[in-house]
């Protein structure tokens, strides 16, 4: 309210949701040394619809005038070579090479999360589209082709159980990491997150209507979803640090609509294109392999250099560790 309106940095009805090209999937990434993590999330973002098509269409590139490294630029080639190659696998050297500009956390040949190196990532593209746009504020900074397809809102509504009173907060979000020590399949998971939850004593709430401290409850519910959504089932036990190695169930099609703000009206499906799993014994050690659906429709298991075919029932089998739905 009162606020000007955003700058748009990249128009959002140029963002293609079909893949505009359709091919054979990416090829194979080879394996330095525990660069599995890296490799696992090149694919699900070479894989992502919507990014990809930007990406292949140079529209980054030619327009940039970043100094040195832009993770943009980089992504931009290192998509094309994935894609275009007729090798079965290939080096992801770009990436590597510049590793420390991605995440200063990381180090090379040394095992890292592949969530943290997905928001690093994602981070340093969205840097990377503002750069080319000096002085820009923050609502402006959102519009950037990376937010337009990532950032969702959540809403977090504080109703007093006293008047009944209620006061909203809104957060961006790239991602959701969702608690699955309690639940058997993502669906469960969901509907715990939009059930009203009592605050504790530590919590306590200062009621705008009754002007004291009041007993109330919190709901949390997608107030707008983006068009990639990015869940990570939370597998480190945050008491123990112990892996939680239990199977939860996904399905291949997830309707939102139950989970948002506003639950009336039509359907929000989302379709499932890409999930990570660990194999291992402990969140610390072990290996990170991916399964992505390509362009032309199909299935496929990419475990650094090979690339073999695999069917939606093998896929909705997985111990997933990050999930990626796309509008």
């Amino acid at each position: 309210e009162g606020m000007a309106l955003p700058q748009r940095i990249f128009p959002p009805e140029k963002i293609c949701m079909d893949w505009q090209q359709r091919q054979r999937p990416g090829a194979g990434l080879f394996n330095l040394g525990n660069t599995c993590y890296i490799n696992v999330i090149l694919q699900c973002l070479t894989h992502t619809p919507p990014l990809a098509n930007y990406l292949l269409s140079h529209q980054h590139s030619q327009s940039c005038q970043q100094q040195g490294f832009c993770m943009m630029c980089t992504m931009e080639a290192h998509v094309r070579k994935v894609l275009c190659s007729s090798a079965s696998a290939v080096l992801p050297g770009a990436v590597l090479r510049d590793l420390k500009f991605i995440g200063k956390e990381f180090e090379y040949g040394r095992q890292e999360n592949a969530y943290e190196f997905l928001r690093c990532t994602l981070s340093a593209m969205h840097r990377a589209c503002q750069s080319t746009h000096c002085d820009l504020d923050v609502s402006s900074q959102e519009t950037t082709i990376i937010h337009q397809i990532f950032r969702g809102l959540m809403k977090s509504r504080v109703t007093c159980l006293s008047c009944q009173a209620v006061a909203d907060s809104y957060k961006a979000f790239l991602d959701v990491s969702l608690d699955i020590r309690g639940a058997s399949s993502l669906i469960a998971v969901l509907e715990d997150c939009v059930t009203p939850k009592q605050l504790d004593q530590k919590e306590c709430f200062r009621c705008s209507k009754c002007k004291k401290k009041a007993a109330a409850s919190k709901k949390v519910t997608v107030h707008h979803v983006p068009r990639v959504l990015t869940l990570c089932l939370e597998r480190a036990d945050q008491w123990t640090g112990t892996k939680i190695s239990k199977f939860v169930e996904y399905p291949e099609y997830l309707d939102l609509r139950p989970y948002m703000s506003d639950t009336a009206g039509e359907p929000l499906l989302c379709s499932l294109y890409a999930i990570v799993v660990h194999s291992g014994d402990t969140c610390l050690e072990g290996h990170f392999l991916c399964y992505t659906k390509a362009s032309n429709g199909l299935w496929y298991k990419m475990d650094d250099e090979s690339v073999d075919n695999c069917d939606i029932h093998t896929v909705l089998g997985q111990q997933a560790y990050l999930l990626f739905y796309a509008r």
